[in-house]
């Protein structure tokens, strides 16, 4: 008889150790990577790559069931799934913005959740029910709870979202126990896992493909200085003529045209963020790049990218590794990022 993981929802199997499911233990019930990733934090091979997102979406859109669509607040562009309009059109969606707990508790949700609903438009997505989870609010695992309750279709409901979204995380609080394998590590879970909760059926998938993610861009070793795992303080910088920042040495954010502007950075706190005049940043960058300027991409090839700003308040967004609110007088942007890194020029949220 087959047995799948409970941790990722691979098949267990014993002859490969570098293929998913891999366990010496036949009557384990968790692969090895997952008992790795649970013990030590270690992933013990990479799935950044290789879950196919049209796969994934192409199952859920067959599936009689409701959806709950996991993003990731902090990271919330990169949590937009191409298709997903499509994919999923008649189906009831409810969304769960996680790592509410990464943004300060004095920002009001109904401001959020103005602009989530704002940026669901513009992405042509009706959204049932929107629920802010935050890890030290055990009211939201509530919330999601009912809204489960009322639009579960056919008693089935399943969990998607991008990887590194916590969908595991959301389903084991849901559970009241870890059974699914949680982590920061992208592609923790490796296929469609089903779980009973209050008498439906939860299917958790596998994290879809961070594509165009600087979490992708970086070494694995890397993932935890750029990913946040405590509340965000903002970096806030007032700007009278061109500057220049540099995030690590992971990308470059000059704001040209500067006259009575500021600049509100929103970054994991174990990042450095070195701010120079605009004309000495290609300088500094080539003199520190390496040595103060760290971590750096796997791959050192960088892109730039050009945009004028309106005068409104604005976001610059690197996904997977923050974004910079910019308001006053800036006429243009100009980001340098790792090569295939998105770059989003948004609303701001805050």
């Amino acid at each position: 008889m087959t047995r799948v993981c409970r941790g990722c929802g691979a098949l267990l199997q014993h002859t490969d150790k570098n293929l998913p499911g891999y366990t010496p233990k036949e009557d384990s019930d968790y692969c090895q990577r997952c008992f790795r990733m649970i013990h030590y934090a270690d992933p013990v091979f990479s799935m950044r790559e290789g879950i196919d997102p049209d796969a994934v979406l192409a199952r859920v859109e067959a599936m009689d069931a409701a959806v709950v669509w996991v993003v990731d607040l902090f990271d919330f562009e990169a949590g937009m799934i191409p298709g997903l309009a499509r994919r999923l059109a008649g189906k009831d969606i409810i969304l769960v913005c996680t790592k509410r707990d990464l943004l300060p508790d004095d920002i009001k949700e109904e401001k959020l959740a103005r602009f989530v609903l704002e940026r669901m438009k513009d992405y042509g997505v009706p959204v049932r029910r929107l629920i802010f989870s935050a890890m030290d609010r055990p009211e939201c695992v509530e919330e999601v709870r009912e809204a489960i309750r009322t639009y579960a279709d056919g008693g089935r409901v399943v969990v998607l979202g991008k990887a590194n979204s916590g969908k595991s995380t959301l389903l084991n609080r849901l559970i009241g126990t870890d059974v699914l394998t949680s982590s920061r590590w992208p592609g923790t879970t490796l296929d469609f896992n089903d779980i009973e909760i209050d008498g439906i059926v939860c299917t958790d998938t596998p994290g879809i493909e961070v594509r165009g993610s600087m979490i992708n861009a970086v070494d694995e070793k890397d993932l935890k200085t750029i990913l946040p795992s405590w509340t965000v303080k903002p970096q806030v910088y007032q700007l009278s003529s061109d500057q220049c920042f540099s995030i690590g040495g992971l990308a470059q954010v000059y704001l040209l045209g500067c006259e009575g502007a500021s600049a509100v950075f929103w970054l994991s706190g174990r990042l450095k963020l070195h701010r120079t005049k605009a004309e000495n940043g290609e300088r500094i960058w080539k003199e520190h790049l390496g040595k103060d300027f760290v971590p750096v991409p796997a791959v050192r090839e960088f892109s730039s990218r050009n945009h004028a700003l309106q005068g409104e308040k604005s976001d610059i967004v690197i996904e997977g590794l923050g974004w910079v609110c910019v308001s006053g007088k800036v006429s243009s942007v100009r980001v340098k990022a790792p090569k295939g890194v998105n770059v989003t020029f948004r609303r701001a949220m805050i």
